[in-house]
C-alpha cells in the first residue's frame, strides 16, 4: 500500500517542477527585452563617454553636459551676482556715508582752524599797529584787550584787562592806531574802566588841521548815543571843510598833542560873533575796538605865577 502511495505522489511533483520551469522561462522571455535595452543604453553611454571630438580631442559627453548645464550656471551666476552686488552696494553706501561724515568733520575742523588763524592774524596785525604807535611816540604805552563794553546812552565805556598792577593810573589817555579812544576813569589791580571820547561827560582840546599851522582851535565834547563829537568854540571866520582832520592840542591836560581825533562830517556857517557848528566822527573805530594802548602820559605841571597886577591882587584879597 505504501508503494502504491509513492507511485501516486511521483507524478504530482514532476508536474509542479515542470510548471515552475515553464514560469521561469516565461519570465525570462518577458524580461529579456528590458535587459537588452539596458545593455544597449549602457553600451551607448560607454560609447558616448568615450567619444571624442576630432578637432579638440575633448569628450563629447563633457561638451553635452556643459551645454545642458550652461543655462543653469548662467542663471545661478546672474542671481548670485545680483545678490552680491546688492549687498555690495549696501556696504559701499555705508562706507560712503562714513567717509562723508569724516570729510564733513574734517571740513568743519578746517573751517574752525581757518577762522582761528584769521582771527590770530587780525589780532597780530592790530597788535603790530599798536606797537608801531608805541614806537612812534615819546610816551610809553601799555597794550590791553577790551573785555567788556557799556553801550548805554549815558555812559559809553570800555573795560580793559590791565589795571594798577600793570602801571595804569586814573586819567591816563587811551588810544588806538586810528586815534584817541578816551581816558581811564577808574582802576582795579587787574582791570580798568575807560570813558569813551563820545561820552557826554567827556571833553578835550582840539584843532582842525595841524596844531602849528591852524588857528581853528576849539574844544570837543561827546554827543552820547549818536557816536559823534561836537567841536565847539571855533570862530565863525575860520575856514573848515568836510573831510578835514581834527587833532588834539595837548592843552587840556588829558591827551598829548598831535593825536587824531576824527574827521569833520558836518559844518554849519557862523559869523564874527557866532562860532561854527562842527560835528566830527571819531577815527578810532570805537564800535569795533578789541585792543587799545594806554599812554603813560602825565601832563607837565602848571607853574603858578609869582607876580600879578596890583588891582587884580587887591580884588582877590577882597
Amino acid at each position: 500500500m505504501r508503494r502504491a502511495e509513492s507511485i501516486n505522489l511521483k507524478p504530482h511533483s514532476e508536474i509542479r517542477n515542470s510548471m515552475a520551469a515553464i514560469r521561469t522561462q516565461r519570465e525570462i522571455r518577458q524580461r529579456a527585452p528590458w535587459w537588452l535595452v539596458a545593455l544597449l543604453v549602457l553600451n551607448f553611454g560607454l560609447m558616448t563617454y568615450d567619444a571624442r571630438d576630432a578637432e579638440t580631442k575633448q569628450r563629447k559627453i563633457r561638451s553635452l553636459a556643459q551645454t545642458i548645464m550652461y543655462p543653469l550656471q548662467q542663471g545661478t551666476s546672474s542671481t548670485s551676482g545680483w545678490i552680491g552686488g546688492f549687498f555690495g552696494r549696501i556696504t559701499e553706501l555705508r562706507r560712503a556715508s562714513t567717509e562723508n561724515e569724516q570729510l564733513r568733520k574734517r571740513v568743519t575742523d578746517m573751517e574752525a582752524e581757518l577762522r582761528d588763524t584769521r582771527a590770530r592774524a587780525a589780532e597780530a596785525t592790530r597788535l603790530e599797529a599798536l606797537l608801531k604807535l608805541s614806537t612812534g611816540t615819546q610816551y610809553q604805552s601799555i597794550a590791553a584787550h577790551v573785555i567788556a563794553r557799556d553801550p548805554s546812552m549815558w555812559f559809553g565805556g570800555l573795560t580793559i584787562d590791565k589795571g594798577r598792577w600793570a602801571g595804569i593810573e586814573v586819567n591816563m589817555p587811551v588810544v588806538s592806531p586810528g586815534g584817541i579812544v578816551g581816558r581811564v576813569v577808574s582802576t582795579s589791580p587787574l582791570s580798568s574802566q575807560v570813558m569813551l571820547v563820545t561820552d557826554e561827560r567827556s571833553g578835550g582840546g582840539a584843532v582842525v588841521g595841524e596844531l602849528n599851522q591852524s588857528t581853528a582851535m576849539g574844544s570837543i565834547k561827546g554827543m552820547g548815543e549818536s557816536g559823534l563829537l561836537d567841536l565847539r568854540y571855533v570862530s565863525g571866520l575860520e575856514k573848515v571843510q568836510i573831510g578835514d582832520m581834527v587833532k588834539t592840542t595837548g592843552q587840556d591836560g588829558i591827551y598829548p598833542a598831535g593825536y587824531n581825533v576824527g574827521e569833520v562830517i558836518e559844518v554849519r556857517p557862523g559869523s564874527a560873533t557866532q562860532p561854527l557848528l562842527i560835528h566830527v566822527r571819531p577815527s578810532a573805530g570805537l564800535e569795533r575796538l578789541k585792543e587799545v594802548a594806554v599812554l603813560t602820559y602825565r601832563p607837565p605841571p602848571r607853574t603858578e605865577s609869582d607876580q600879578a597886577l596890583p588891582n587884580l591882587d587887591k580884588k582877590n584879597k577882597q
